[in-house]
């Protein structure tokens, strides 16, 4: 994939599928160590030690809807080739944690790519029978960014994330928050 933002809905609909009801996606980029992790938590399934073992098979899936799983796999072999790694720690029927590392400056890391439209395709398709919060952190070495659902709906009293102007809200705030993490020290400390 040419985004990590695409890896990381993959492991975010895995969660769903795996029926998680929470979901925990942080991103944390320590520039003056040269590291970029992505790490999600989730409260779903989880696998038993023979699952995780085959987690990144990419002959291996839990998903009754194919029967290969390249997600984990791919995203292994992604950050393996830029200077880090991939672990999935798992209890069944008590969650997933993976978590991906990679050299941040690598020359072939992949950009971390379009992360709001990411969090906005996971939110908006949230399941009216099967709702899933998720709680979000990216952090840029002391600037942090976070926002979790359900603090979210409770302000919105029944109004469903994926109403227009509630969904053109979320794009908003999450772009800014976004933005915010990335602009110079200077900028953010003299309020501009």
């Amino acid at each position: 994939m040419r985004e990590l933002s695409l890896h990381i809905l993959d492991i975010l609909q895995n969660s769903v599928e795996a029926g998680a009801s929470q979901v925990a996606l942080t991103i944390d980029e320590d520039l003056p160590g040269d590291r970029l992790s992505v790490v999600v938590t989730d409260n779903g399934r989880g696998m038993d030690a023979g699952q995780v073992a085959r987690a990144t098979d990419p002959f291996f899936t839990t998903r009754k809807t194919r029967h290969v799983g390249l997600g984990l796999p791919l995203l292994s072999a992604a950050a393996q080739h830029c200077g880090g790694g991939l672990t999935v720690q798992s209890t069944s029927g008590a969650g997933t944690m993976v978590t991906a590392t990679f050299q941040h400056s690598h020359i072939d890391r992949a950009p971390l790519g379009n992360i709001r439209d990411t969090l906005l395709a996971f939110v908006l398709t949230d399941s009216v029978d099967r709702p899933c919060e998720l709680s979000y952190r990216h952090r840029v070495d002391d600037k942090t960014f976070a926002f979790g659902t359900a603090e979210i709906r409770a302000e919105l009293d029944g109004l469903p994330l994926s109403h227009p102007q509630v969904r053109n809200w979320l794009r908003e705030f999450i772009a800014e928050g976004e933005a915010e993490v990335y602009k110079p020290e200077a900028e953010t400390s003299d309020g501009g």
